[in-house]
């Protein structure tokens, strides 16, 4: 049990960035200072854990090779995935981006053509192209539906643009973080542990963070204390502690499909603590029953989702190594 709560407690901590970026909006605070503040606070925190592993100069050697593509990636795995969500808190409640969040499980499936996978096989590892898994994106079906369902609920209370303003910028950053981070994968090919390669993607995306904090200060001025804190309080529990709690979680049970897919189902929890988080602190109103049967929906697809995709992936590899 004990990687099963680690990762509820990780799921816990990530919820609190819909949950806050809900509020400071609410507070009056600007989505770009919600977006870049937590990265400029991620720094000192993520230096300490990897200087503190003894891994920082390897990882500046490594940025050292080939600048370009981390500065590309960087910017786009967490650039054009952070901003637009911090932008849709302004249209719609957390546990609605939370649950829509949940998409990227679809769109990493979608990307899967443009990247090749290692297959370990008896006679050394091997690269196939990768192809679409239509059979696990029968899963993500549920998914869909269930943020189709939230959706159409909030469709009554908010106009066209309001709606598009909030779904549209989750959309690119279901595509964007995936890619991102996949793309930083191929790179790194390896050589460096996940620490390592977060601290060097905030590291390789502050240009872009750098040029939106220019923006808010031309646009709506400089954050308030209140925005500015809650940003560092986003930036340590989810940009650190649940990092951490997760990749402890599935470090415990690598090797272990079975395991590692329970592990990875425990983040549909977010859902629910975004919700009541929302409920307790926001005075939010309360779901419709067809909201609660998006949540249900969502959360019961992304454990068949994980559950299923790891059972196919042991079966894709037992029949390479044959």
């Amino acid at each position: 049990m004990r990687p099963i709560v680690l990762g509820i407690f990780a799921a816990f901590f990530f919820a609190s960035t819909f949950i806050l970026n809900r509020a400071m909006d609410l507070s009056g605070g600007s989505w770009i200072w919600s977006a870049s503040l937590r990265y400029f606070f991620m720094v000192p925190f993520l230096l300490a854990i990897v200087w503190g592993r003894g891994n920082l100069r390897p990882l500046f050697l490594e940025m050292k090779q080939r600048p370009g593509a981390w500065l590309l990636w960087s910017t786009i795995g967490f650039g054009f995935f952070y901003a637009p969500i911090t932008f849709s808190a302004a249209y719609a409640p957390g546990w609605l981006i939370a649950a829509t969040w949940q998409i990227t499980i679809i769109s990493g499936s979608l990307l899967a053509p443009f990247f090749s996978e290692t297959i370990p096989t008896r006679n050394g590892p091997v690269k196939i192209k990768g192809k679409i898994p239509f059979k696990g994106l029968g899963m993500s079906i549920i998914i869909l539906l269930g943020i189709i369902l939230m959706q159409l609920e909030q469709a009554g209370r908010l106009s066209v643009k309001e709606l598009l303003l909030g779904v549209l910028p989750m959309m690119l950053a279901s595509f964007a973080y995936p890619l991102g981070n996949r793309k930083m994968m191929d790179v790194c090919e390896g050589r460096l542990d996940s620490y390592q390669r977060v601290l060097g993607m905030t590291f390789a995306s502050l240009p872009f963070w750098f040029v939106l904090s220019f923006y808010g200060m031309e646009t709506v001025g400089l954050p308030s204390m209140g925005q500015t804190i809650q940003s560092g309080i986003v930036a340590i529990s989810s940009g650190v502690i649940a990092t951490v709690l997760f990749f402890r979680a599935t470090d415990l049970v690598r090797g272990n499909m079975r395991k590692l897919a329970a592990v990875e189902a425990t983040q549909s929890t977010e859902v629910l603590f975004a919700l009541i988080g929302e409920l307790l602190f926001l005075k939010s109103a309360f779901p419709s029953f067809l909201s609660w049967m998006g949540i249900f929906l969502v959360m019961a697809g992304m454990v068949l989702h994980s559950y299923f995709s790891h059972k196919l992936e042991r079966i894709k590899r037992q029949g390479v190594s044959i």
